[in-house]
């Protein structure tokens, strides 16, 4: 992953054209037209053997003739040929190239990989990077550059757009062009050798052109590297995306299947990584465009509560059902609205409820006065503005009214005018201020709700964490003994005992569970667990010993134990006499009357790793198909939003006959589970059903967990990093108080405000390099605590105050470069705590932790009067020289040996 060199894909100063020709209908001649047909304003340079002269531009005969060194290469030629070139064009000092030649799709699987391997390899990212092969190509509209297949070209824009698909990247062209709307890039990204998703999204989320990013994804490769890139741009702006779902999923599966061999991942576990990532998902092309423009706009939407403002009911009715059905409510109007809109038109002449439905008639001025009234209320999270043409309407001179009172207004206003003609002059007065504007209710409705979902998303992103009970400490040497036992012994599954024995190493409550041979033991262990028990047969073949009566409950005696294992082995006699019998399970039996009855499980998928589902359990679980699912690594928050997604999430908040269950229970439950899956990563699936749950916590039934041998450390198959516990050290201060160096966390986030706070206006002068003002936000706040530790590393040093509450001393920040070639660090120490060598220690720490993470630089700036940190930069090796671009800063560098 690196924007390394894709400065010269997207802002080429020449391109050469490798295997341009003159037949109309070969890739070499479309893309020379287009791009001469762009007005590129650089040198344009056609490699052709064959032709004198293509799109009026005089050829070139091969690279090594061509006048100077191309910026930008695009080779068209078959894909057979293309090392060759990709050889001739790195010795003229080409850093990058887009691969359009044919030759791709007629290959078979293990030939594409074959040549993949080959092309990847003699370019060698990021020292030359490569588009495709199979690319349709791509366009900059502000260097008017269409280096691309595609059979028209889009104007300049603030949307960019990247498609894995060169049919939807002609069919967004096509609705673009039709629409009459830019775009700052559009890419086809094609079979993705180099160049992917998480490379353009780099290099996109701080593009000063671009203001939102559309993307049109159907698989991923590299899981940990999307998310990073993604996360990181939905910070900065709004990314959409779109995906088919399950059609999608089918036709993926066939192809895969035939390619690979393997199965392609469902649907679901794209749609909780988009939220996860903070990024928007919609479900159509031109929601696309109907949420980058409302997105656009630097008024956010708190809720889900919409005001709608028309002159026609039926118009009115059918918002209202939009909303309704895309899980948005209809603001319930204050009686001061009410009140004040009645002494406005008189109570005869509008709805008096919502939608407001004003009469057909009603002006310019009508419209404004009762908007300004509704922006007033506090119940509603944004107003819609309808109108519907009337013959002796002046449809401008309402739009104009409109958009004239919206000019210091800061709460969300979407507008709709219905129809065409005056309709389309007047959504060009609302273009032109600035509003959001839609043809249809439909359209505008589903705007809204896009925005109301991508600021949940994003509150997501930036939310706070709970904190974890402070006794939370597993057995983490106990599970994995259990773990690697079972695999030196060659088996794939845990025993029950052995299942509940990891369990409860992290401290998930389970039933004491014993197993036995015979009925003997049977009764043996019933003995030793106490009465009643309940009574499991154990055979390989028996998957659901339930379906061959092989489960017995409520077994009070000795006696009804050794009779139950003679009936059930009776039973299995007679149903499947081709069964092996292993023996007994002897369960205590769990009383928890009237408990609800949930389940938790986890896989490993091929590409985001491990995946945490949850829901409504027990024998009916596949009936009742209740379940969510999400990735790892989970928090108290993200926990409690994965429950919130299921339908059984409301009868966990209690009935007027059953108490509410404990949901933080059953959150810290699945943390749990989310951290044996880091420790353990030899675990390969894990299945709690049932799991009882009500107002005394939860309790296990049943737990079965799979095994597999891994090589690695368990954060490795992770999409997202988890908190690196790793890293964490104790020190000691020059006057002995013990001082903790960790990882910062989101739960740092009150101490973190507080360390702030007590920094004084001069060590924030010198961290900042300038006044900067003291009133940090929860975004602020949570931009510092909330980091990708793939990316990001903070250090704090933390230790206990008098009252014996944490409190933060220090921080030593670095941020890598995506390909980890640069790192730059900043370094805070608070002002009472300056002399003790606490600034010392966090530098060193974070020197240990880039040279050990493979960085090749690490760099910092600092102002030229702040010899302290020029000093202890030197004091570790750092070379320090003044800035190029301001005589007030100096650079500071350390290169780090790699050997």
């Amino acid at each position: 992953m690196s924007t390394t060199n894709l400065e010269y894909l997207f802002n080429p100063k020449s391109v050469a054209v490798i295997g341009a020709t003159n037949d109309q209908a070969n890739a070499g001649n479309i893309v020379m037209r287009n791009i001469m047909a762009g007005g590129f304003m650089g040198p344009v340079m056609p490699v052709s053997g064959q032709a004198e002269a293509i799109a009026g531009v005089l050829t070139y005969k091969s690279v090594k003739h061509l006048p100077k060194s191309p910026d930008l290469a695009i080779v068209c030629s078959p894909l057979d040929e293309v090392p060759e070139i990709i050889h001739s064009l790195k010795d003229r000092g080409t850093r990058c190239a887009v691969l359009m030649g044919s030759g791709f799709s007629r290959m078979s699987r293990d030939e594409r990989e074959d040549v993949k391997t080959t092309i990847a390899g003699i370019a060698n990212s990021p020292d030359f990077r490569l588009l495709g092969p199979k690319s349709l190509g791509f366009m900059v509209p502000s260097i008017h550059l269409n280096a691309s297949l595609a059979h028209a070209t889009v104007g300049p824009g603030k949307t960019a757009f990247i498609s894995q698909s060169d049919s939807l990247f002609a069919t967004v062209l096509d609705w673009a062009v039709a629409k009459g709307i830019g775009f700052s890039y559009m890419v086809a990204l094609g079979s993705r050798i180099d160049v992917t998703f998480a490379d353009i999204l780099d290099y996109l989320g701080s593009d000063p052109l671009t203001r939102s990013i559309m993307l049109y994804v159907e698989s991923i490769k590299d899981a940990r590297e999307f998310m990073s890139a993604a996360r990181a741009a939905s910070r900065n702006k709004p990314v959409l995306v779109i995906r088919p779902g399950q059609a999608l999923d089918t036709v993926l599966g066939h192809m895969k299947l035939l390619e690979t061999g393997d199965l392609p991942l469902s649907d679901a576990i794209y749609d909780v990584a988009f939220r996860r990532a903070g990024m928007l998902r919609v479900d159509a092309i031109d929601g696309l465009f109907d949420a980058a423009q409302t997105l656009a706009q630097p008024k956010p939407v708190r809720g889900m509560r919409l005001s709608i403002l028309t002159n026609g009911t039926s118009a009115g009715i059918m918002a209202a059902d939009r909303l309704i059905a895309g899980g948005g409510t209809l603001a319930d109007l204050e009686d001061e609205t009410v009140e004040a809109i009645d002494a406005l038109l008189g109570k005869s002449a509008w709805s008096r409820d919502n939608p407001v439905d004003i009469p057909f008639n009603a002006d310019g001025k009508a419209y404004s006065d009762v908007l300004k009234l509704l922006l007033k209320d506090k119940g509603s999270d944004g107003v819609l503005v309808m109108h519907v043409p009337w013959a002796s309407q002046p449809d401008e001179r309402i739009a104009l009214a409109v958009s004239q009172s919206l000019k210091r207004v800061r709460r969300m206003v979407l507008t709709a005018w219905l129809g065409s003609g005056a309709a389309e002059r007047s959504r060009a007065v609302f273009r032109e201020a600035g509003v959001p504007t839609y043809d249809t209710p439909t359209h505008a409705v589903r705007a809204f709700l896009y925005m109301a979902e991508y600021q949940r998303n994003q509150e997501l992103l930036i939310e706070t964490p709970d904190s974890l009970p402070s006794d939370f400490f597993p057995d983490t040497t106990r599970a994995r003994e259990i773990v690697t036992r079972a695999l030196e012994e060659n088996r794939s599954e845990l025993t029950e005992p052995e299942a509940k024995d990891v369990l409860a190493a992290y401290g998930i409550p389970v039933v004491e569970t014993r197993v036995a041979v015979s009925a003997r033991d049977a009764v043996i262990a019933a003995d030793e667990l106490g009465y009643p028990v309940a009574l499991k047969l154990r055979s390989p073949q028996v998957l659901q010993p339930f379906d061959v009566g092989g489960v017995l409950l409520d077994l009070e005696t000795p006696e009804r134990v050794w009779e139950g294992a003679a009936s059930i082995l009776a039973r299995l006699a007679r149903e499947r006499p081709d069964a092996y019998v292993e023996g007994f399970t002897v369960q205590k039996m769990g009383r928890r009357p009237g408990a609800h009855e949930l389940f938790m499980s986890a896989d490993v998928d091929p590409v985001f790793g491990p995946i945490i589902h949850f829901g409504h359990g027990g024998m009916a679980r596949e009936m009742i198909q209740d379940s969510a699912l999400t990735l790892p690594p989970l928090s108290m928050s993200l926990a409690r939003e994965l429950v919130g997604r299921t339908r059984i999430a409301s009868l966990l908040r209690g009935t007027p006959t059953q108490l509410p269950a404990d949901v933080d229970d059953i959150c810290l439950t699945l943390i749990q589970l989310s951290q044996m899956l880091i420790d353990v990563p030899q675990i390969e699936s894990v299945d709690l059903n049932p799991l009882y749950a009500d107002s005394e916590g939860v309790l296990a039934l049943g737990g079965k967990i799979t095994v597999a041998p891994f090589d690695g450390h368990g954060e490795e198959r992770l999409a997202i990093r988890p908190y690196p516990r790793e890293l964490e050290e104790c020190v000691s201060l020059k006057s002995g108080r013990h001082v903790t160096i960790r990882p910062i966390r989101p739960e740092d986030e009150d101490t973190h405000k507080v360390f702030l706070e007590r920094l004084t206006d001069e060590d924030l002068r010198l961290r900042f390099f300038g006044v900067v003002r003291r009133d940090f936000d929860h975004k602020d706040l949570a931009r510092f605590t909330q980091i990708d530790y793939d990316r990001e590393m903070a250090f704090i040093a933390t230790a206990q105050d008098e009252d014996g509450s944490p409190e933060t001393l220090g921080v030593m920040r670095t941020s890598t470069r995506p390909d980890n070639s640069e790192a730059e660090f900043a370094i805070v120490v608070r002002s009472d705590m300056k002399g003790e060598g606490l600034g010392s220690l966090l530098f060193e720490k974070g020197l240990r932790y880039t040279r050990e993470r493979g960085t090749a630089v690490l760099m910092g700036q600092t102002m030229l009067e702040n010899k302290a940190m020029q000093g202890l930069a030197r004091k570790f090796g750092f070379t320090i020289s003044p800035d190029r671009h301001d005589e007030d800063l100096v650079d500071m560098m350390l290169a780090f040996d790699q050997d």
